[in-house]
């Protein structure tokens, strides 16, 4: 039984089919994993990093299943896969069960709302099927807590993670009493006026989902303050916003605020793995000796990306003279492609980098070089030949992105920020920042990053590495901890 445990949708290894009915294992992506993995696994000297820490995840595909029937009850680590060091344990879930709490709840319902991402006059739309959804999502958050009910040692501490399991705080308190539980939302979370578009039970639910933890915590002072206005909605709840706390059927859940940084030394020791260096040599033979705009992302909808080529276009044409003098190398790395939404918005990043490249591309000069495949090296070697980073999400909760660049950026890199990325909060003193709704500011904040002197640009990248790995991961978990105490 573990003293410590971890909940969240995505474990920190996934799995896929191979030839001759055997398993490929590789690291798992996403923000959340890479801030979870350097703390559940072995630290340099091979001694675990984490007091005696269980990793509890789902299996997300047929490749995940496999490993996890293959596995003692699930547990990856002990069936001869190499985690990192972490315990894992990777639930199987009915297919059927998962894809309608993971497809048409928390990616098509939850991250709409948290993300404001809604077309209003067509969507949402919560009908009979809505509500069959919903009840998977309900079996889905259960299955979770009676993991971590069953493999938590009495007065354990229980760290569940993100809008996947809003419910699943609750659902563990009402199974054993005597943990200590602490949420942590990854996401912005929406304001009062859009989280009423959700039903009004299901929206009761949701936030007596999360109060039911002794902690939740948040990304930033935005998102926090959010949820509370959020819990001012519900009867009886009283909430004391100076305090940060919430008060609902005799419990009390603190609120508090949590930034993640990046771990500076994990990130550049793995930068110089000679995997990176191959990339680096690559793509610089394509770029040659012009400046380089680097945007890496999933190709998700709050990321922007197609505003994003289209200021990149809108430079090109208010500014010629950039013309065969810089690349746009735009990582849009595939996601959730099961979803009819991501795969139109997949086919219209591709149409605008057609357009750029068609309108603007010369016999020696690409203009865009845009990968569409997951190539976490690549984007490692990217970092390091930046000249200039765009991060420009509609809304997101934080933004390791904006974070990694300028750690590993050799010379400095210019940071175009979104005022509304998480990251805004700790970045905007020494990033560009635009309204990522506004094409034409998008583009000409790009102009000035290009034009940016080479000491300022080292100087502001210097402070904005600071910045980025001032609040490691290692940190950001263990004040979750200690905000139990």
């Amino acid at each position: 039984m573990s003293r410590v445990l971890v909940a969240s949708n995505r474990g920190p290894v996934s799995f896929a089919p191979s030839d001759g009915g055997g398993l490929t294992m590789r690291r798992g992506g996403g923000g959340l994993v890479s801030g979870l993995a350097s703390v559940t696994g072995t630290a340099p000297d091979g001694e675990a990093s984490g007091p005696d820490v269980l990793w509890v995840c789902a299996a997300l595909g047929d490749g995940d299943r496999t490993a996890a029937r293959r596995a003692p009850d699930g547990r990856i680590d002990l069936a001869g896969h190499d985690t990192g060091g972490a315990a894992v344990r990777m639930l199987d879930i009915p297919e059927s069960t998962f894809h309608r709490a993971y497809n048409e709840i928390a990616n098509s319902t939850l991250w709409f709302v948290h993300h404001l991402l809604y077309d209003t006059p067509r969507r949402p739309h919560f009908d009979a099927r809505a509500r069959r959804d919903w009840q998977s999502y309900e079996a889905y958050n259960a299955a979770f807590a009676d993991a971590l009910a069953r493999d938590a040692a009495p007065g354990a501490k229980a760290a569940i993670q993100d809008y996947h399991l809003s419910l699943a705080p609750r659902m563990l308190r009402e199974r054993r009493p005597d943990l200590k539980i602490v949420h942590f939302s990854h996401t912005p979370w929406a304001p009062p006026e859009y989280f009423r578009l959700l039903p009004d039970d299901i929206g009761e639910r949701l936030l007596l989902g999360v109060l039911g933890a002794d902690h939740a915590g948040f990304l930033t002072e935005r998102w926090a303050a959010a949820f509370l206005e959020c819990c001012a909605l519900l009867p009886g709840a009283r909430v004391d916003r100076e305090a940060r706390t919430v008060v609902c059927g005799g419990h009390v859940t603190r609120v508090g605020v949590h930034g993640l940084g990046v771990d500076g030394t994990a990130l550049r020791e793995r930068a110089a793995e000679p995997d990176v260096a191959e990339r680096a040599r690559a793509l610089s033979g394509q770029v040659g000796d012009r400046q380089l705009i680097v945007r890496v992302d999933r190709t998700e909808l709050s990321k922007n990306i197609v505003r994003g080529l289209a200021a990149y276009r809108e430079l090109l044409v208010n500014h010629p003279e950039w013309r065969g003098r810089v690349v746009h190398l735009a990582f849009a790395y595939p996601s959730r492609y099961d979803l009819a939404e991501y795969r139109e918005y997949t086919a219209a990043v591709r149409r605008m980098a057609d357009r750029i490249v068609e309108e603007f591309g010369t016999e020696t000069w690409d203009p865009l070089i845009l990968q569409v495949d997951d190539d976490y090296p690549r984007s490692l070697a990217a970092y390091g030949l930046a000249d200039v980073l765009l991060v420009n999400p509609i809304r997101d909760g934080m933004n390791l992105v904006a974070k990694e660049g300028p750690v590993l950026s050799r010379r400095g890199c210019a940071l175009v920020l979104s005022r509304e990325a998480g990251a805004a909060a700790e970045l905007c003193a020494d990033a560009l920042m635009v309204n990522p709704y506004d094409v034409t500011q998008t583009a000409e904040a790009l102009h000035r990053a290009l034009l940016m002197p080479r000491a300022e640009r080292a100087a502001r990248g210097a402070r904005l590495a600071a910045a980025a790995t001032a609040l490691p991961p290692q940190r950001w978990f263990a004040d979750q901890l200690a905000a139990l105490d």
